[in-house]
């Protein structure tokens, strides 16, 4: 049973570099706290493989984080939120453990007036109706959206998250939602990557629509969580320690876009899961 201690880091995992926007969100909320991030690069994506495979994945990443002493674990990738979260809470309890899937979906349900949600993300998370179910889980009165968003992944690796080019793109997975009599007053990004698509996806809804980025929304929920349990570190200087399962030089490159700053391949550990 991990010992949990408020000296410990706070353990993050994701099938690669998306849950990076997690852990910028997280350190900028909980700038005393260290993080240990592990991005399992060698086997994503996760979305494209079954529950069974992703519970098995999920549960190896989390073993090496506690392994290393932590004391809260977030599962910073939408598709294990989903199908692994129940399996990783029960297994590591008493430990926290936190997805990105409810945060988001509280609070869409706090900020939408109209009733009228939608969810853009991946064409796995859309399919697999996790936001679907979470958002009907709090309101059931709801009228959800889903719509997969399969290029924004690839805008935001590429680095291109701004720009004509980019809007365009934009526009046209969400211009059906911006038409006259559409009520939908919440759009969640259910991706971590889209965060890094958030200012062009802001200018093109416009006012119509309130941004909920799953991202900042579970550094919220992290917050909250260790208030609730006196874990917080409250003083002394934060960091973070970087892990891979593989090509950390990729891993740095990528990742740098995520997290906003330099990365260097000399400062990501390489693991075997």
């Amino acid at each position: 049973m991990p010992h949990l201690d408020s000296e410990l880091p706070i353990g993050v995992f994701d099938s690669g570099v998306g849950g990076l926007t997690v852990l910028r969100a997280l350190e900028a909320r909980l700038p005393n706290e260290r993080f240990l991030y592990l991005g399992d690069t060698a086997r994503l994506p996760y979305g494209t493989k079954s529950p069974r495979t992703v519970q098995r994945y999920a549960l190896q990443a989390a073993e090496c984080l506690v392994d290393r002493g932590v004391k809260a674990l977030i599962v910073a990738c939408n598709t294990a939120s989903a199908v692994a979260l129940p399996v990783l809470a029960a297994r590591y309890a008493p430990l926290p453990v936190i997805g990105v899937v409810d945060p988001g979906a509280a609070r869409a349900c706090e900020r939408t007036r109209s009733g009228c949600v939608a969810v853009i993300a991946t064409e796995s998370t859309i399919a697999g109706g996790a936001y679907q179910a979470a958002l009907l889980e709090r309101r059931g009165d709801l009228s959800i959206f889903g719509r997969p968003c399969s290029l924004f992944v690839a805008l935001a690796e590429e680095g291109w998250t701004r720009g004509d080019l980019v809007e365009s793109i934009c526009r046209e997975y969400l211009e059906p939602w911006l038409a006259p009599g559409v009520r939908i007053d919440t759009l969640v990004l259910g991706c971590t990557h889209f965060p890094l698509l958030a200012d062009a996806i802001g200018r093109v809804v416009g006012e119509r629509m309130v941004l909920v980025d799953s991202a900042a929304t579970t550094a919220e929920a992290v917050y909250a969580m260790l208030e609730e349990l006196a874990l917080g570190r409250n003083e002394g200087e934060g960091g973070r320690a970087l892990l891979a399962t593989d090509d950390a030089v990729r891993f740095a490159r990528v990742g740098s876009r995520f997290l906003g700053e330099p990365l260097s391949a000399d400062c990501i550990q390489l693991v075997d899961l």
